[in-house]
């Protein structure tokens, strides 16, 4: 039995779970999600509030789904009840962010701003010019903003200057300490 996969998934008050032939939906107080799935590799059973994925067979391919599956589900269950969060720290001399609507904007010492227009269903929120909070009910949207956001200047090893996660630990290096022209 897959250790992820067998792992009942409890689904608060005031989220609905339906599971159609080849789709699950997920609805609940901050949105409603969809996710198709295989009903020949695993089966989604949902009853007094617990959903349970069990797989048809056993085989490789059916055990790596069992478990994949399952987290897809409890990820859905989790975004439609409290949101998915990510948090940005934008560190540099000059380095900030802006919001516009759906548009942030960032300075990262390029000779001008970039633009990052969020996608739908993905918002974001700035406590500060140098934090960035992003929050969404599809994991997966949430990760690939705050991955494209942190790409546009990663942080360096030498200064810590750039976009990091929050709770990202960067290893700062030594600069040349020694060689011609040193002393």
């Amino acid at each position: 039995m897959s250790k992820v996969g067998k792992v009942p998934i409890t689904i608060p008050d005031g989220v609905k779970v339906d599971v159609a032939r080849t789709a699950i939906t997920v609805e609940g107080k901050h949105g409603r999600l969809a996710q198709d799935y295989r009903p020949d590799l695993v089966k989604i059973k949902v009853d007094a509030g617990v959903a349970i994925v069990s797989r048809c067979k056993d085989g490789k391919h059916y055990r790596a789904c069992h478990g994949l599956y399952r987290s897809l589900l409890a990820n859905m269950v989790r975004g439609v009840s409290d949101r998915w969060e990510k948090a940005l720290l934008v560190k540099g001399a000059g380095y900030r962010a802006r919001l516009k609507g759906d548009t942030l904007t960032l300075d990262l010492g390029y000779s001008n701003p970039i633009e990052y227009p969020l996608p739908d269903g993905v918002e974001a929120e700035l406590p500060n010019p140098n934090e960035i909070i992003i929050r969404g009910i599809d994991k997966q949207a949430v990760g690939q903003v705050a991955a494209e956001i942190r790409a546009l200047r990663k942080p360096n090893v030498y200064s810590g200057k750039g976009v990091r996660y929050k709770d990202e630990q960067v290893l700062h290096k030594a600069g040349k300490l020694g060689g011609q022209g040193a002393g």
